[in-house]
């Protein structure tokens, strides 16, 4: 049988280090491809919630994250291929350095074939830019890096001195001034929600597409052949359950593959909000995602009446699934960044507190009793006294332990954010299937 094959111009935008301007390059370019009615489908690597918010806001279309060891290659593949399909422009943004971790924005990109540009902060720089980009570019023979985005770059001149050390060897595909009104917010743990700033997201992505002007890095790249790979649907093991999810300020770390897995799995989604809503809506099953409840801390202890009603919930021996934020919220008080202490659901004994820049993040695995899902962990918080953990995360790379995961009546909590297409019968299980 013929394999099917979808072609799309696609652009992958990967730096030398974090902090380059990856995201809001990607952005504005995604919003002047759109405002020139083209549709553009935007990937990002890595296990990322922040910035997918951005991109879906700027292209107007979801955005999935990708990663090669929490997905999957032939996820991936099919992710690539279904919107090949439809869309007239691919961007995928990502994580880190090039090369940086296992597997790497660099593995991504070949894998899958995608020309790489390189976004590179280039302030306090000139030649040696060039120097940077032309080594990146041929530390491996297995990417194809088509140029080079020189970010925060002060003048014509400085332009001119880092098109000229590149000497014709790759191309300078724009050269960015410096301009802290199309950069993006930021926060203690990486970009602010869309939500909370979204006119000033509009006003951004417009001045970004003006930004970019018309150089080179605003024409549609060569398209790239991306072949089907045939997953199999997901049976109905959730059909006939509704599953209660939190979504507000407080709770906004959800995968769209997630969601969109569980109602391919039969299961009726319905939101409430820990934050404001007096009433569960009715359901089955409940998951607590992550997100910042140390910022909305006070609102979410003066909500008696929902941490009653989710007492009640646990009670009843339904399944909850409480991920990093979600499993604060479970325990019986959580201090934050100011030291003041609240009270939380308690459904899950312990105290969580903020621990500022300290942290603790990477891939892993989580050994559940339904099977093993993988996930990974991104906190500044310790949880104390909690109970016997029935298991510990496998990290991706390291023979210690990973993140403590609890089991209590219907209750599974953890610092760790599952991703649940790498199990779905699993995950479905944890929901009470």
């Amino acid at each position: 049988m013929t394999q099917q094959v979808a072609h799309c111009p696609a652009l992958f935008l990967a730096a030398p280090a974090s902090g380059q301007g990856k995201t809001t390059i990607t952005a504005a370019l995604a919003r002047y491809h759109r405002d020139h009615g083209r549709k553009v489908r935007v990937f990002k690597m890595g296990p990322d919630y922040l910035d997918p918010q951005i991109l879906e806001q700027a292209s107007g279309q979801p955005v999935t994250q990708l990663d090669l060891w929490m997905a999957g290659a032939d996820y991936c593949r099919q992710q690539f291929f279904l919107a090949a399909k439809d869309a007239d422009l691919i961007l995928v943004e990502g994580a880190m350095g090039m090369f940086d971790g296992e597997p790497s924005s660099a593995d991504l990109a070949a894998t899958f074939g995608i020309p790489i540009a390189l976004v590179m902060d280039v302030k306090g720089m000139a030649q040696t830019a060039a120097a940077v980009a032309l080594g990146l570019a041929n530390y491996r023979d297995d990417v194809a890096v088509i140029g080079l985005i020189a970010n925060n770059c002060g003048t014509e001149r400085h332009a001119q001195l880092v098109r000229d050390a590149l000497d014709g060897r790759m191309p300078l595909l724009a050269n960015l001034a410096r301009d802290e009104e199309v950069a993006l917010p930021e926060r203690h743990l990486g970009l602010v929600q869309a939500e909370e700033v979204a006119d000033e997201l509009e006003q951004k992505f417009n001045l970004g597409k003006a930004w970019l002007g018309e150089q080179a890095i605003c024409e549609l790249p060569a398209p790239v052949a991306f072949t089907a790979q045939d997953i199999a649907a997901p049976e109905p093991l959730l059909a006939g359950k509704t599953i209660a999810i939190a979504k507000d300020q407080a709770f906004s770390f959800i995968y769209s593959a997630n969601t969109r897995l569980l109602e391919a799995m039969g299961a009726e989604l319905v939101y409430f909000s820990p934050m404001h809503d007096a009433q569960l809506p009715p359901a089955d099953a409940m998951w607590l995602p992550g997100g910042y409840p140390e910022l909305h801390a006070q609102a979410l202890a003066n909500n008696q009446t929902m941490r009653q009603q989710i007492q009640a919930f646990h009670g009843a021996g339904k399944a909850i699934l409480a991920e990093c934020g979600g499993f604060l919220y479970c325990l019986e008080s959580l201090t934050d960044l100011q030291e003041d202490t609240w009270p939380m659901s308690a459904i899950l004994a312990g105290q969580g507190a903020m621990r500022g820049k300290r942290g603790c993040q990477g891939m892993q695995a989580a050994p559940l009793p339904e099977g093993t899902i993988r996930a990974h962990a991104h906190h500044r918080s310790r949880s104390q006294n909690t109970p016997e953990p029935i298991a510990h995360g496998r990290r991706q790379r390291h023979p210690a332990p990973g993140e403590a995961i609890y089991r209590e009546q219907g209750l599974t909590a953890s610092y760790l954010h599952l991703f649940f297409p790498s199990n779905p019968s699993s995950i479905a299980k944890v929901f009470g299937a």
